[in-house]
């Protein structure tokens, strides 16, 4: 496909995502079962436009004067996709599979956001945050909240977790250099690929050799850090309450050097399915996972645990830069039944941590209600417990300094892009009297 006819693509899924309001990846998967003709290459720049368009929606729209689809691939297509406006003028000729030709108002819309000339538009509109959620920024970054924004709205890296059990670094990363892998920083074990720009197809590297041998984990550099913060050590008795499919018990269980044990925990069946084939490839032995919904299971490591990481259910607001529709979907309801789950999970882990043992509570939130605010109110209740400084956990194990955080919150670490090149993270190490 020529780019006019990926332009013009984008723009129909985008008219059908707004239409029926089903999740964009639905969309972009119906669209591409009907259109057998576009090639991996083409679905793949789509989807690319169709996703730059949703980070940015209301800033795009605050440059165009206009929110229809058409108006903001346009945008999306001029601003990251190399192409000046005389040629995007071109290229829209109204022919077969190219868009109808530019109007006035599109042009100078365009010329505007060249010029980086927006027309008044509220902060939460440049900073592509849903305005009912603007006030929690400004909470929690103040006058950073425009930037803040603005970075959660950017393309992210992939970032790779170097398996210690098997591989040196160094070694993965002469596996990596076709896809210009690199070290963005002084963290143990992360490994960074940039990210994709324009119709670049982002390198599908769970399909490497690499990744069957179990060499590497698919793992943004917050998460990493959180795993660092759980202070996990050989030997120890860890509960991974929420565990998911895994990311964080494989990361811990390296970091243990596979020895003590982790139980893995989940409500949910269906998100531990992955766990099983997980570990068994990345060799990982220390980890067993236990029986979901059964509290007789979780009553029995009550008082026991040397560490227990509560990895809460959350907006998942800090990973807005890789799923951008979720932002504009989240609801003031949605975001209450997080923090009754919130509530819950810490009540739990907090049961099953041996005195003198900790907590580890973490969200992939940049909301205050989820994270300082959850904390605070658990520690009102719960006098037996109190906070301890990350920087502590850290030292012991990494050479390089602890990420700043990116909110003046004493013992409390907030990772977001724009602070610390990393997803929207949330940790707090609660230690049990």
């Amino acid at each position: 496909m020529r780019p006019a006819g990926r332009l013009e693509a984008a723009i129909t899924v985008l008219e059908s995502h707004v239409q029926a309001q089903y999740p964009a990846r639905l969309v972009l998967s119906t669209w591409a079962r009907n259109n057998r003709f576009a090639g991996s290459k083409d679905r793949a720049a789509i989807a690319n436009l169709v996703f730059d368009v949703l980070r940015r929606s209301t800033s795009y729209a605050a440059y165009m004067g206009n929110k229809e689809p058409r108006a903001l691939a346009l945008a999306a297509f001029f601003d990251g996709w190399g192409f000046t406006l005389e040629e995007l003028d071109e290229m829209c000729d109204g022919g077969q599979y190219a868009p109808q030709p530019l109007s006035d108002d599109e042009r100078a819309g365009l010329s505007r956001l060249r010029e980086g000339q927006v027309l008044d538009s509220p902060p939460a509109a440049l900073a592509d945050v849903p305005v009912w959620i603007y006030p929690s920024f400004e909470q929690v970054f103040g006058d950073r909240s425009l930037i803040e924004g603005q970075a959660l709205a950017l393309r992210a890296p992939i970032d790779l977790r170097v398996n210690r059990l098997k591989i040196k670094r160094s070694t993965l990363l002469k596996k990596l250099e076709e896809f210009e892998a690199e070290v963005p920083d002084d963290l143990a074990d992360i490994v960074r690929i940039p990210a994709s720009i324009g119709a670049q197809k982002s390198p599908r590297l769970d399909m490497l050799d690499a990744f069957y041998k179990g060499w590497f984990e698919i793992q943004d550099k917050g998460s990493q850090i959180v795993s660092v913060l759980t202070g996990v050590k050989a030997g120890m008795q860890v509960l991974d309450l929420c565990a998911g499919s895994g990311g964080k018990t494989l990361a811990m269980a390296a970091l243990m050097e596979n020895r003590g044990q982790i139980h893995a925990y989940d409500n949910e069946e269906k998100r531990l399915s992955p766990m099983s084939e997980r570990l068994h490839r990345a060799g990982a032995h220390n980890v067993k996972v236990l029986p979901s919904n059964n509290q007789g299971v979780l009553d029995k490591l009550n008082d026991k645990m040397d560490v227990v990481l509560v990895d809460a259910p959350c907006t998942g607001s800090g990973t807005w830069r890789r799923k951008p529709d979720s932002k504009w979907r989240l609801t003031q309801a949605q975001l209450d039944e997080r923090l009754l789950e919130q509530r819950a999970v810490l009540e739990q882990g907090a049961k099953a941590v041996r005195p003198g043992g900790r907590m580890v509570y973490v969200t992939c939130s940049v909301l205050p209600q989820e994270n300082a605010d959850q904390v605070g109110s658990f520690l009102e209740s719960h006098p037996g417990f109190s906070l301890i400084s990350p920087e502590a956990i850290w030292s012991e194990v990494q050479s390089a300094p602890l990420p700043v955080s990116a909110i003046c919150a004493e013992n409390m670490l907030q990772l977001t892009p724009a602070h610390n090149g990393t997803d929207g993270f949330f940790v707090a190490i609660l230690q049990k009297s």
